[in-house]
Parts: C-alpha cells; structure tokens; sequence
C-alpha cells in the first residue's frame, strides 16, 4: 500500500476531501521527524512508539582498503508496535 492508497483510503472512509488528507497526513510525518530529530520519542497509545534507539560505537572494515574505522555512536529512528497492534495482524487470516 502506497501514501496515495493510505490517503485514498482514509478520503473514502471519513468523507474528507484528499487534498485535506493528504496535508494532515504530511504534517504528521513531519511532526514525527522533527520530534525524533530533537531527541523526542512519540508514544500513540493501541498503535505503537516511535523512538530514537541508540547504536553503540562500533569498529567496522573497509574491505577494499584493508583498513579499519571507527564509527561513532548515533541514534536510528525505529517503530515499536503496541501489543494490540502486534495481535490484530497475527490473529488476521491471510
């Protein structure tokens, strides 16, 4: 499912028009990346978690060069789902 089936979807289902949609939809993803960005994990309860998950330092090889660098530690975004999310798709036939 693509962002343009997701705003079609949600058009059909709550009578909005698509253009309304589609803004509210993109003003929720930048909200989501500009709050990860300053650190701020965002909790929506029966869905899930977005959260800034940290990596450790880490030694890595440059395999054409042979030579060793370091990677400093840094944090990835990353989705946890909530246990009544995680249900719902187990328990949906496929």
């Amino acid at each position: 499912m693509t962002k343009a089936d997701v705003i079609s979807s949600v058009a059909d289902q709550t009578g909005l028009d698509k253009a309304h949609v589609q803004q509210t939809l993109e003003t929720f993803f930048t909200v989501v990346k500009d709050s990860l960005a300053k650190g701020e994990n965002i909790y929506v309860r029966g869905f899930g978690s977005f959260v800034n998950k940290k990596r450790a330092q880490k030694v890595a090889r440059n395999i054409s060069k042979n030579t060793a660098i370091v990677i400093d530690e840094h944090f990835v975004p990353s989705f946890k789902p909530a246990k009544t999310f995680v249900e719902q798709v187990k328990d949906a036939v496929k």
